[in-house]
C-alpha cells in the first residue's frame, strides 16, 4: 500500500507531505494514522526544529475521503465514536505539538483539510486557495474544529464560517486570522523556506517550545472537556437523518432538499 504521507528533513526543517494528489489529499483512516506517526517522528527527531506541513498536487486537502464516506453511512454509533476520537486525537496532537508548525498551502483547504490549517501555528497560502468548513451543507456538524477555531480566531468569526459553510478567499482568510499571510504562487516555496530558516537561526528551540506550552495551557482543561463533548457530538450527528440525507446527496452528486 502506497504511503499517504511522505516525510523528510533538511537543514533542521522537517517536511510532512500529504501524498494523495489524485484524491485531492482527502483524509482517509490510513492518512490520519500516518499523519499521527509522522508528527511523532518529527517530535522525537533532535535534528528537526521546525515542521512544514504541505501537500502534493493542486489541492491542500479536500476533507473526508469519498470512499470512506461510503463506509461511514453504515457505521454503528460505537464505530462513529471510535472514528471521531481518532480525528480528535490527531488535531490535539498537532495543536499541542512542541515545535513550530508552518502550513504551506498551494491549493484549496476544505472541511477537515481546513481543520488541519487551523491547528498549525503559521499558514502561508497562494492567492487562489479557498478555505471553508462546508460540513453544514451536507448535514455534518463541524464539532471538533469548532473548538480549535473559536480559540484561534474568536467566537464571532468562527460562528460566521461554521454556520455559513461558505468558501472564502485566501485574502479573507488572512483578514480572519485563519492564515498568516497570502504569498504569490511563484514565491511560496522560497518564502516558507526563508521563514523557517529565520525561526531556526534566530529563536531558541527551548523558548519556542515553552512558549507554545504556556499558550496551549491557557484554558487547556476547558478545551479538553469541550473536545470530549465535540467528539461525541460529531459521532451522534452522523446518525441523524439530516446527515444521512446530506451524505447520500453528496455521494450521488445531487443537492439535498433541506
Amino acid at each position: 500500500m502506497e504511503p499517504t504521507i511522505l516525510t523528510h528533513h533538511k537543514n533542521r526543517v522537517g517536511y510532512i507531505t500529504l501524498n494523495r494528489p489524485e484524491k485531492r489529499n482527502a483524509l482517509s483512516p490510513q492518512m490520519v494514522r500516518e499523519l499521527a506517526d509522522a508528527f511523532d517522528q518529527m517530535d522525537q527527531n533532535p535534528e528537526v526544529k521546525v515542521v512544514v506541513l504541505q501537500a502534493q498536487g493542486r489541492a491542500f486537502c479536500a476533507g473526508a475521503d469519498l470512499e470512506y464516506l461510503h463506509e461511514l453511512k453504515d457505521f454503528s454509533i460505537e464505530e462513529n465514536i471510535e472514528d471521531s476520537y481518532r480525528l480528535k486525537n490527531l488535531f490535539s496532537q498537532i495543536y499541542e505539538f512542541p515545535k513550530p508548525i508552518i502550513a504551506k498551502i498551494d491549493g484549496h483547504a476544505m472541511a477537515g483539510g481546513c481543520g488541519l490549517v487551523t491547528v498549525c501555528n503559521f499558514a502561508f497560502a497562494v492567492p487562489d486557495a479557498l478555505f471553508g468548513y462546508t460540513e453544514v451543507k451536507i448535514g455534518f456538524v463541524p464539532a471538533l474544529v469548532s473548538v480549535f477555531l473559536a480559540e484561534q480566531i474568536g467566537q464571532a468569526k468562527a460562528t460566521e464560517l461554521l454556520l455559513s459553510g461558505e468558501l472564502i478567499s485566501a485574502k479573507k482568510a488572512a483578514e480572519f486570522n485563519l492564515i498568516t499571510e497570502v504569498i504569490e504562487e511563484d514565491m511560496l516555496e522560497e518564502w516558507v523556506e526563508k521563514f523557517s530558516s529565520k525561526l531556526i537561526a534566530e529563536n531558541s528551540a527551548f523558548s519556542m517550545a515553552e512558549t507554545k506550552r504556556l499558550l496551549r495551557s491557557l484554558g487547556k482543561s476547558e478545551r479538553h472537556q469541550a473536545l470530549e463533548a465535540a467528539a461525541l457530538a460529531n459521532a451522534h450527528a452522523r446518525t441523524h437523518a439530516d446527515c444521512k440525507k446530506g451524505l447520500g446527496a453528496f455521494l450521488s452528486k445531487s443537492k439535498p432538499s433541506w
